[in-house]
């Protein structure tokens, strides 16, 4: 799985800060790229509703207006069973209106309906802080949570949803459900009774039970290398055990072996997208993990060495991905962003040109062009998609700053000071510790 760490950590930074807009931004394009990714669906649904209380709700009439189109189509979609389609055009309507209690279930449904269970478990919560008596979001957060294997937090959520409805049928009959299997979950597991069925095959139930345990050890996941092992021994060529060895050892930060298990898999799944994307996170770990050694040890040569092979490794694992589906214009701008990174300008400027097509992500692919442009000596070519970028931006956020700053560098380039202090003073103004401004100010005082 692609780690999103650090652009969490930005837009939650963004988040503390009040940066509303930025955030968002951010959260919108991680749930391009992973629309399961629940804690970007969770934190675009709290930084909405700040701005939302910011404004006070201002120009709801007009907000209103605007979205009934992407809600109307919305609604389409998912009578068509589009589901995916359906969630994408009821974040357009709820970015202006995120406090709407039917849109936000509505999404919940089309989530559910897209398979992405994580996402719409956190817009139930979601819906439950903003309307905590209605029952319907309760039931489906309360059902999200048993899917999850969390009965706890699912019998809390049905009772929530009984004290909103006391007479609701469907979450009666839950909480009796749930109130018998955790009386029968109070014993062994491998003596518990379902109260429709009981799972007989003791090796199944042992593994449903290791899926639904949240926090494991070291020590528990070694046993679980050492149980998978005993079964890869009897069947070598089962690629769903190659996988569970693969993501074990990685818990284990065993990279190498995962990386080793999961090269094995692809050979029974070659076509697996989810596999290729797996395949390129390891390699990219295995050398990170081997620079992080060269530091420690100090050998600064070494580490350098396997930073360029660390960008060479990226290369290689987007060019697979925009290969399996060359469709996607956020694994061509991930793809360009990696050349760059390389300094191979034209393919990167090749990848940014053909991803700019897309409006999702247009904004960024033409930061990567202008950059090509800046890097190639072409300052009238990159200062015009420069300039691009910031059309409609009302706010300095770090995107504009980047962007004013190159836009300072060309124009001081060229000789023109008033215009290079120009751009460099917007940006001094909303942060005088960005990069070297505040001596740049001062030389041009």
């Amino acid at each position: 799985m692609v780690d999103y760490s650090k652009h969490l950590q930005k837009a939650d930074e963004a988040l503390k800060r009040r940066n509303w807009d930025f955030a968002i931004e951010v959260y919108q394009q991680l749930l391009e790229l992973e629309p399961d990714l629940a804690e970007a669906r969770g934190g675009l649904r709290q930084a909405l509703r700040r701005r939302h209380e910011q404004n006070k709700g201002g120009g709801k009439l007009f907000k209103a207006l605007a979205g009934a189109g992407p809600l109307a189509m919305a609604k389409t979609l998912a009578k068509a069973g589009k589901h995916a389609a359906a969630a994408k055009s009821l974040e357009q309507y709820l970015s202006g209106n995120p406090l709407d209690e039917d849109a936000n279930f509505e999404l919940g449904l089309a989530l559910e309906g897209a398979g992405h269970f994580k996402s719409a478990r956190v817009v139930y919560e979601f819906l439950a802080e903003i309307a905590p008596k209605n029952p319907h979001g309760l039931k489906r957060a309360g059902a999200m949570m048993y899917r999850e294997g969390d009965h706890a937090k699912a019998l809390e959520y049905y009772e929530r949803a009984l004290q909103a409805d006391p007479r609701d049928q469907e979450a009666l009959k839950a909480r009796k459900d749930l109130s018998a299997e955790r009386a029968l979950r109070a014993g062994r597991f491998d003596s518990v009774q379902h109260s429709r069925e009981q799972i007989k095959d003791k090796d199944q139930a042992l593994d449903l039970e290791r899926t639904k345990r949240r926090q494991l050890t070291d020590e528990d996941w070694a046993s679980e290398r050492e149980r998978l092992e005993g079964l890869y021994a009897d069947n070598p060529k089962d690629p769903e055990i190659l996988l569970k060895l693969a993501d074990v050892n990685e818990r284990l930060k065993d990279y190498e072996s995962a990386l080793d298990f999961a090269e094995r898999a692809q050979q029974y799944r070659r076509d697996s997208f989810e596999l290729v994307c797996k395949l390129g996170d390891l390699r990219a770990k295995v050398i990170k993990k081997k620079i992080a050694r060269a530091d420690k040890d100090g050998n600064a040569e070494l580490a350098g060495r396997l930073e360029l092979d660390l960008v060479d490794a990226e290369v290689i694992d987007f060019k697979n991905r925009v290969q399996t589906h060359p469709g996607d214009a956020s694994l061509r701008l991930q793809l360009g962003k990696r050349l760059l990174r390389k300094n191979d300008l034209d393919l990167a400027l090749a990848e940014f040109q053909k991803a700019q097509a897309d409006a999702r992500v247009q904004r960024d692919a033409r930061m990567g062009m202008a950059q090509c442009f800046q890097r190639k000596g072409y300052a009238d070519l990159a200062k015009r998609e420069y300039l691009r970028v910031l059309e409609g931006v009302q706010e300095i956020d770090e995107r504009a700053k980047e962007v004013l700053y190159a836009l300072g560098q060309i124009a001081e380039a060229e000789g023109q000071t008033d215009e290079a202090r120009s751009n460099y003073a917007r940006v001094y103004e909303v942060d005088i510790g960005y990069r070297d401004v505040a001596a740049k100010m001062e030389r041009f005082r």
